[in-house]
């Protein structure tokens, strides 16, 4: 973590942080001449791209799908080099494949054209591409972010991808070295996809000013996230924000309590700075003791290590601060502390300056109560999981309540139930409105093909929010009829 700072501060190659063993690729750091030059590409290449047949482009999305599969050993060789956990690594690049797997391709295709006949006429119901559509790809995870640069392209942008300065090798490699000779196999023009890696603020600043951008695929925290989708709307660009996810993970009194607790625990991948993973369970409180105490055993299990080892779930926490007032205000809240709770070294030891946190789990009494920890009402973003007990009341209420609480959340990305009651999860299905993801008896980070990877409602995705198909996210539906033979006049009152 202190190499890429210093590589951050002092880019040169001379420089003495440069030459560190460690250092296992670079990339050119270029100036706002060659932003403007991506910026110009892409705008030329638009209209010809945009052109290419459905089918052609939905079968670049195929095959990229396959390049993943066959490169999937490099490309974890090369995430794992970028200081991700391999076993997190693995989760990260199931996220693509599922996005291109043959069912989701074949579920693209259906949403982007239809076509019927009405009388004399030939109406169709398409999607048509934005136009460019920029991508900035987050530090914590640009495998899964980056390749929906290729759905983008699929819908007929042109696409410009900022490689995140200090972890851009994944970046390039599934872009530059898988993406591109794609491209080329098709005839794609020059400029379709364009890769640049520069100042950030720089880089976001060009693409809303620049009137030939058309869409601007944004990641972070909710806060900035909503500034910068008013200043995409008051320029006339389309927001595509994925932002901070304070997702509810609901165990019910009949759930599977061993396997609930499975995905309770994917709240420590990464060390819980991952936006999908569960940031608070609410418990049946007829089995909150049980899972707690089954909970507090795996969670205990979880070490430090090095990334290439499969038991590390654990990534390195640069900044605690606001771990531990989250924990502080918890406990004057009259929350109980189950387990963790200290930084740690790599080899589990307690240590104010170790560079780990341990997975650390709060038991918090009270549905209503609960609103009063800011733990609960806000994304964390550390390895730190609240466990709400509501207080005991008839089912049919404590249902009601806890619906009402899930809904009543700021933040919409996923939310997941653990019953074994067809009722209880009928119910939760009909009324649960937030987020665009609900997870039932599953993982709760896990992928599967048709339904949306990202997006989401409220803080998480903005006042656009909804589950996230990049390829429909940056087309627009568009209407055509097409007569033969029909009398305009007469086509007036025909509708």
């Amino acid at each position: 973590m202190s190499l890429k700072r210093a590589l951050e501060q002092d880019p040169d190659p001379g420089s003495p942080a440069a030459q560190h063993p460690y250092v296992v690729g670079r990339c050119a750091v270029i100036g706002m001449p060659d932003v403007f030059a991506a910026t110009d590409a892409a705008a030329d290449a638009v209209d010809a791209w945009s052109a290419v047949p459905l089918a052609d482009r939905l079968n670049l999305g195929r095959r990229f799908g396959e390049e993943l599969i066959k490169h999937q050993d490099t490309i974890l060789d090369i995430m794992v080099a970028e200081a991700h956990p391999i076993t997190l690594a693995r989760w990260e690049l199931s996220c693509l494949v599922q996005a291109y797997s043959e069912e989701s391709i074949a579920w693209y295709g259906q949403q982007m054209y239809s076509r019927r006949t009405y009388g004399d006429r030939t109406l169709i119901v398409r999607r048509q591409a934005d136009g460019v559509v920029a991508l900035n790809p987050p530090q914590n995870a640009p495998v899964p972010n980056s390749g929906l640069a290729v759905l983008a392209l699929m819908a007929g942008n042109a696409v410009v991808v900022r490689a995140p300065r200090s972890i851009a090798l994944s970046t390039l490699y599934i872009l530059r070295e898988l993406a591109v000779p794609l491209l080329e196999e098709m005839g794609a023009p020059p400029g379709t996809l364009n890769i640049v890696c520069g100042t950030p603020q720089k880089i976001i600043d060009h693409w809303l000013d620049d009137p030939r951008i058309n869409d601007i695929l944004y990641f972070g925290s909710s806060e900035a996230g909503l500034r910068f989708e008013q200043q995409c709307v008051e320029r006339g660009k389309k927001p595509i924000l994925e932002l901070a996810g304070n997702d509810t993970l609901v165990v019910w009194k009949d759930a599977d309590i061993p396997a609930a607790v499975e995905a309770v625990t994917e709240a420590f991948y990464g060390s819980g700075q991952i936006c999908m993973v569960p940031n608070c369970v609410v418990v049946h409180p007829e089995v909150a003791e049980e899972l707690i105490a089954r909970l507090k055993e795996s969670a205990e299990a979880i070490k430090p290590g090095y990334p290439d080892s499969p038991e590390v779930l654990l990534s390195p926490v640069r900044r605690s601060e606001r771990f531990f007032s989250l924990l502080a205000q918890a406990m004057e809240q009259g929350g109980e502390l189950v387990c963790g709770g200290n930084r740690v070294e790599l080899d589990g030891s307690p240590s104010q300056a170790g560079q780990f946190l341990e997975p650390t789990v709060v038991r918090v009494d009270g549905l209503e109560e609960s609103q009063e920890y800011r733990m609960v009402c806000e994304e964390t973003f550390f390895p730190l999981l609240p466990v709400v007990v509501p207080a005991e009341a008839p089912d049919d209420v404590l249902l009601d309540d806890v619906i009402r609480f899930v809904n009543a959340n700021r933040y919409g990305l996923r939310n997941s139930l653990w019953s074994r009651s067809d009722d209880v999860v009928g119910t939760f299905v009909a009324r649960v409105r937030n987020s665009g993801l609900l997870k039932i008896n599953d993982s709760h980070i896990g992928f599967l093909p048709v339904v949306p990877t990202h997006g989401g409602t409220g803080m998480t995705g903005g006042a656009f929010g909804e589950g996230n198909y990049p390829m429909l996210k940056t087309s627009h539906v568009q209407g055509v009829s097409i007569g033969t033979g029909a009398s305009p006049r007469r086509a007036m009152f025909e509708g």
